[in-house]
């Protein structure tokens, strides 16, 4: 044999002798021996205390799983039981992580070129603590000192092929989101295909997404709501690639609301984008607030089922987008797109919204107009005072400072009442930083339109709000189509109002408001039936105690109002109809809710009322009386102070008036150029 040719083969010996000491030494060596070394290395690696309280052994044995040679070739497994990683020093209880057992096998030619092979890890009965106290300050946080930026990166790398275990639970305790909560992890046994889920479709969509491995049940609560729920995960293993999707599937209850959703998470380690079927329903949409952050308004029982993609790591701050969804809010439906964006100095809300039937009750917990009942089961706090008519529920403005929002909404029908027919709603809602605008807010009305501009500064205490709204060209015979006398009408409705006010609720707005009021109708009718069908009944009364049981032909009805500090005083006030003339003085006071209104009659020409004494109408708004005043009827004109008073609104009026469809000219003209002019009103004919 040659000199290499030994040298070789002495070489060679010698490594498989050293191989074979070393497998005899790890195979009888007495591994607890080196426990208390290297409690002590990982204790101050993390600095937190660790132990391995239990047995901790190495065995060698070969793979059923591995083809080949490598099925002959024994395999150390090594064995640690009870394990215990401790919390840091400011933390009373003592354990973060425990084990009852764990186990890993080792490939060992890898570590010859540095590299560590772990084909499986298995944990048995894996516990967690995890904990954020209010200065922020977290458990799951670890200091491992100054790095070195001129240290250079290990050349040794870490493989691991897939972690296994019975079961795990975790406990959640974070002071900053007042959130407790306790997770159960089982593996599912058989893994479910993510397709099984999500459906074909979405999964393929989708792409490599993996099979949920495990399952989830939660309890506890989250930002002091009750939280209870079950879900799915992909395998652990997945959290280390990025590229992959990470599959989830969730069914949980916070508080009244309830949040279904299946799909994807990219990147889980760094929270990098969402991609899910998410359906929510709950008692009211204000009641999210809490939970995300998203200032909504208060509405009744929601569903909406939609399609929430996100980007976490946008530029601009983590984006959410949930479109095409489609629901119901109520008994409407509700379909469109909405977008958020974590975006500074405040997250935004974007969005179109429509839905093809709205019923104007689904409206009213906008503004705390539903009943008590109905704001109990949104979760409301503000209860409406029996007797009370103006909504007492107060706005949320400390919320409106927490995002802003552009959104548009359009209520393509409207179902009121055979009795008030809305046709259509358009809405552009603007929040930004507490100032909130409604510019415009639109209703079709009776052939009509009703435009509005309101403006509700949130950042004002109380709130400062102003309203301004223009009623034009409401169709009589469209607004009242149940009054027969009223479908040969030409006649119209116009108005404007402009009004400010302060306070957190429409009862205090309008009780402190400020501003005028002006309404024009001509050519209509008015009779008992018609107040019947409007459902006044103190109207009812009067009118039967002026016309009777017949219909009577309006020519025109005019209204100026003045408001101040809340209280509506009339300016004028006038129907001018075949038979007579009816003027209305007096206050309607929204502070208290008191009405005290006169209303006294002028007959026309030769042809007398046998009232003699003027009607009354006071009282609260909620239930008005009416009655006959204890004094005589006064002469012509007794139901203006001086015609010289009535001239500026009669002139103001003027500017209401809109060319009539029919053939008859506007009946208002010309008893308002005449009052303008300073004439006595009932110098006018009506058409008898």
């Amino acid at each position: 044999m040659t000199r290499p040719a030994r040298i070789l083969v002495w070489t060679f010996t010698s490594l498989l002798t050293l191989l074979a000491i070393l497998v005899v030494i790890i195979a009888t060596f007495d591994w607890n021996r080196v426990k208390p070394l290297l409690n002590e290395k990982v204790s101050e690696a993390l600095q937190r205390p660790f132990a391995i309280n239990g047995n901790l052994a190495v065995e060698w044995r070969t793979e059923a799983q591995e083809s080949g040679w490598r099925a002959w070739v024994p395999w150390p497994h090594f064995i640690a039981e009870d394990l215990s990683l401790g919390n840091p020093a400011w933390l009373d209880e003592q354990r973060m992580v425990g084990l009852e057992r764990v186990t890993f096998r080792l490939a060992p030619l890898p570590l010859l070129f540095r590299q560590i092979e772990i084909p499986r890890i298995d944990l048995t009965r894996p516990t967690a603590s995890l904990t954020r106290l209010a200065d922020g300050r977290a458990n799951w946080t670890f200091d491992f000192g100054p790095k070195d930026e001129n240290a250079e990166p290990s050349k040794w790398q870490l493989d691991i092929g897939a972690i296994g275990f019975d079961q795990g639970n975790v406990g959640f305790d974070d002071q900053t989101l007042k959130t407790s909560m306790k997770v159960q992890i089982d593996p599912l046994g058989k893994p479910i295909p993510f397709s099984d889920i999500v459906g074909k479709a979405r999964a393929d969509k989708a792409g490599a997404a993996q099979d949920y491995a495990f399952g989830l049940k939660v309890q506890g609560r989250y930002k002091g709501q009750p939280v209870a729920g079950s879900g799915k995960i992909g395998g652990l293993l997945a959290l280390q690639d990025a590229s992959q999707p990470f599959p989830l599937q969730a069914d949980v209850r916070i508080a009244d609301t309830h949040v279904v959703l299946a799909g994807t998470l990219t990147d889980p380690r760094n929270l990098g984008a969402l991609d899910l079927r998410l359906r929510l329903s709950g008692a009211s949409l204000g009641n999210l607030y809490p939970l995300t952050g998203v200032t909504l308004p208060d509405t009744p029982a929601y569903a909406t089922d939609g399609h929430l993609s996100a980007n976490l790591h946008a530029a601009q701050g983590a984006t959410f987008n949930y479109q095409g969804f489609n629901g119901q809010i109520g008994d409407s439906d509700i379909h469109g797109d909405l977008a958020f964006v974590a975006s500074q100095p405040r997250p935004r809300l974007s969005g179109k919204l429509v839905s093809n039937q709205l019923l104007f009750k689904d409206l009213a917990p906008l503004i705390g107009a539903d009943s008590n009942a109905e704001q109990k089961a949104r979760g409301g706090a503000s209860k409406q005072p029996q007797g009370k008519v103006l909504p007492v529920e107060e706005f949320r403005t400390e919320r409106w400072r927490a995002m802003d929002a552009d959104v548009s909404f359009a209520g393509k029908r409207i179902v009121h009442s055979a009795q008030l027919p809305f046709n259509d709603l358009s809405a552009h809602v603007i929040l930004e930083d507490g100032l909130l605008r409604l510019e415009p807010l639109r209703f079709g009305v009776a052939g009509g339109n009703l435009a509005s501009q309101i403006r509700l500064d949130g950042r004002n205490v109380p709130l400062q709000g102003r309203a301004r709204l223009t009623a034009r060209g409401f169709k009589l015979k469209q607004l009242f189509p149940g009054f027969a006398p009223m479908q040969t009408s030409f006649g119209e409705l116009n108005g404007d109002a402009d009004i400010t006010g302060r306070g957190n609720s429409v009862a205090a707005l309008l009780g402190t408001a400020n501003g005028d009021l002006r309404m024009l109708v001509n050519d209509g009718a008015i009779s008992r039936s018609l107040m019947e069908i409007a459902g006044l009944n103190v109207g009812n009364y009067v009118v039967g105690k002026l016309f009777g049981d017949e219909d009577v032909k309006i020519n025109c009805a005019a209204a100026d109002v003045g408001i101040k500090d809340g209280l509506a005083t009339t300016r004028l006030f006038i129907f001018d109809t075949e038979n007579a003339i009816i003027y209305i003085n007096g206050t309607a006071n929204f502070a208290n809710e008191q009405l005290d209104l006169k209303i006294t009659p002028e007959s026309k020409g030769l042809r007398l009322f046998s009232l003699r004494s003027p009607l009354y109408v006071r009282g609260p708004f909620a239930k008005p009386s009416a009655g006959v005043q204890a004094v005589p009827l006064a002469l012509r004109g007794a139901g203006m102070v001086a015609l010289g008073v009535v001239a500026g609104p009669a002139a103001g009026l003027l500017a209401l008036i809109a060319p009539s469809s029919g053939d008859d000219p506007n009946q208002c003209t010309p008893l308002l150029q005449q009052m303008k002019a300073g004439k006595a009103p009932s110098a006018v004919k009506g058409r008898q």
